[in-house]
């Protein structure tokens, strides 16, 4: 259920400001593997710190 939600949200991203995707992109390019690995874990802390709130 939560991947279908992510697929909509990404989707909407996507389908609403295709543009504004594509500079994330090309932003997200010029950042080193170890900053990109940085956001990754902060992002799936923080989602697991949600999930632990909600339940």
């Amino acid at each position: 259920m939560a991947l279908c939600l992510v697929l909509v949200l990404e989707g909407l991203m996507l389908f609403a400001a295709p543009r504004h995707w594509q500079s994330i992109v090309r932003q997200a390019l010029a950042l080193s593997p170890r900053t990109l690995r940085v956001f990754g874990a902060v992002a799936v802390i923080a989602g697991l710190a949600v999930l632990q709130l909600m339940r």
